[in-house]
């Protein structure tokens, strides 16, 4: 499907070439910038899949995609499932993911799912890995995940790929210098069709395995106006702030979004 500019008119298709160069230009350079910013410790890497696979990451802050483009190896090549947004051409940070090429965008109301659907298995089938913000939305506290979407579980399944968790602690205050760690869970397998049963099955096992990466995660001490500002630059709350969004939580009130992905 041909992207539109905001008048309509369809948007001239980036040559593969120059994405390939964008895609590979950003990453070098998100690495420099969030290694400078951050100490980031990376755990359980070994058990990354050589191969295709959706990756499933808890969500605390906008720059969790840019914390995972700066940790991950850089084959195979990466791809985000997301963000929700009707135009990626409005916000900063839209704009800068679909300059770099890593995201499958899909728009709220669900009407271009098939055609995210078809881009993810393009990616899976060229080898590459698709990530995805299971909660669908960010989260408030650092060692509880929200409840999962059925998205990670069905592409899973529709592709025939596993399924790994993947931890991000750290990210929901970001001073500089603090500490920010990624940790891998084991590969999760799915079994059998993209059915209700099978679906709910996967999602739960990923559920479980990443509420066992996060549990010991400390909530980092929210300090310095820089970190302040940087942190809520860009992140979206349902519930219009973080302190009304961890009210909710800890009520057991907040519930994901309709679609999956960050």
């Amino acid at each position: 499907m041909t992207a539109q500019t905001r008048t309509g008119e369809p948007k001239p298709s980036l040559h593969p070439v120059r994405r390939t160069i964008r895609y590979w230009a950003s990453r070098f350079v998100v690495r420099v910038v969030a290694r400078g910013w951050m100490r980031i410790r990376c755990e359980g890497f070994e058990q990354l899949p050589g191969g295709p696979a959706i990756y499933c990451f808890n969500h605390l802050s906008w720059s969790d995609p840019f914390v995972l483009m700066a940790t991950l190896p850089m084959r195979p090549r990466i791809s985000f499932f997301g963000p929700k947004e009707e135009d990626m051409d409005i916000g900063g940070r839209n704009r800068l993911m679909q300059w770099t090429g890593t995201t499958i965008p899909y728009k709220p109301g669900k009407n271009d799912l098939l055609e995210a659907t078809r881009k993810v298995g393009a990616v899976i089938r060229a080898g590459g890995i698709v990530a995805i913000a299971g909660e669908g939305r960010i989260g408030a506290l650092e060692s509880a995940v929200l409840p999962l979407n059925d998205g990670p579980a069905y592409f899973a399944l529709r592709s025939h790929v596993p399924v790994v968790p993947v931890a991000i602690n750290g990210t929901s205050w970001l001073r500089f210098g603090g500490r920010v760690r990624v940790r891998v869970g084991e590969p999760v397998e799915g079994t059998g069709r993209p059915d209700r049963a099978n679906i709910a099955a996967l999602t739960a096992a990923v559920q479980a395995a990443l509420e066992a990466l996060v549990a010991d995660a400390p909530e980092p001490a929210r300090t310095g106006r820089s970190g302040a500002w940087l942190t809520e630059r860009f992140n979206d709350w349902p519930e219009g702030t973080r302190e009304a969004a961890l009210e909710a939580q800890l009520a057991g009130e907040t519930r994901p979004l309709a679609a999956a992905g960050g």
